[in-house]
């Protein structure tokens, strides 16, 4: 159990990194550069994580590389970045904390992993609580921002689901390394085909691309990750529920927002469901390790058999 409780903190680097992303994204990055701005943050973190693991992807996965980095990271960076700018954070976190109850689902099908009823239960009261924190006060919403926010939901749940069926017996950081860099690799063309030249960057701008391709995008994905190789999809898919507590406290510490009675109770919603998704010694079966050796039951010895 102390195990799979040190694989739950490494996890939750990711949705807390991420949550912080929105609001960097939103304030210090180019707003009408999408495709450019997901290129910047994909293709740097998949070379750093490759120069660490020096590693080449071999056989099957030079195509499963780019399937995977089309998913995880050029679609959904692009989906993401548009969300970032088209809604309010408080908007953008919600739609996405629909994403656990679509990982369990689609896990289901691909990995075999039948969600429990305390997974599904802490779906449901996490997306409650974020909810009761995010939507008060919201007055206009972007209908593209939305379907946006909505579609990079979908695709990276797939997406991450594919990736815990395929990852098996391949080292996490260079797994990770490719999709990275594979996903970087498609955008660059299309997105000099469609925004034309690169994006001026300021100062500012470059430390911002700077924490989100290495914090938000290289640490993150290789928490997130070895958090799907060795816990099952409803855990992870609850810890990153953290993404929108990250939001509001950021905005409370850094925005110097007042932290309301109704936030505080959707704040406890949301840990009550990540507290219900936490991992048991059932779950072993879940992460693709072997039990340990059971202890041996005494019993009658066999009869030795008479040729």
């Amino acid at each position: 159990m102390e195990g799979n409780m040190r694989w739950v903190a490494l996890t939750a680097v990711a949705p807390v990194a991420w949550g912080t992303n929105y609001f960097v994204t939103h304030e210090f990055l180019p707003a009408d550069r999408p495709l450019y701005g997901a290129a910047l943050r994909a293709l740097p973190a998949g070379l750093v994580l490759l120069a660490l693991c020096r590693r080449l992807p071999r056989g099957a996965w030079w195509w499963r590389s780019a399937v995977l980095g089309l998913l995880n990271m050029s679609v959904f960076f692009v989906l993401v970045y548009a969300a970032s700018q088209l809604l309010p954070t408080s908007v953008a976190s919600t739609v996405m904390a629909v994403a656990p109850l679509t990982m369990m689902l689609i896990a289901w099908p691909l990995v075999s992993e039948r969600p429990r009823g305390t997974h599904l239960a802490g779906a449901a009261i996490g997306l409650g609580g974020v909810c009761l924190m995010l939507l008060s006060g919201v007055k206009a919403v972007s209908v593209p921002g939305v379907l946006a926010s909505a579609a990079a939901m979908l695709v990276s749940s797939f997406g991450y689901i594919l990736a815990k069926r395929w990852s098996t017996g391949v080292d996490v950081l260079a797994s990770t390394a490719w999709q990275l860099t594979a996903g970087g690799l498609i955008l660059l063309p299309v997105a000099a085909g469609v925004e034309g030249r690169p994006p001026a960057l300021s100062g500012p701008t470059l430390l911002a691309f700077g924490y989100v391709t290495l914090i938000a995008t290289a640490l993150a994905f290789a928490a997130w990750f070895t958090g799907l190789r060795h816990l099952p999809t409803g855990t992870v898919g609850l810890i990153g529920l953290l993404n929108p507590v990250t939001g509001v406290l950021l905005g409370t510490v850094v925005a110097k927002e007042a932290l309301t009675l109704q936030q505080l109770g959707g704040l406890v919603l949301v840990l009550a469901g990540v507290v219900l998704g936490r991992p048991r010694r059932a779950d072993r079966r879940d992460t693709g390790r072997m039990p340990p050796h059971p202890e041996r039951v005494r019993g009658p010895r066999p009869r030795a058999v008479r040729r």
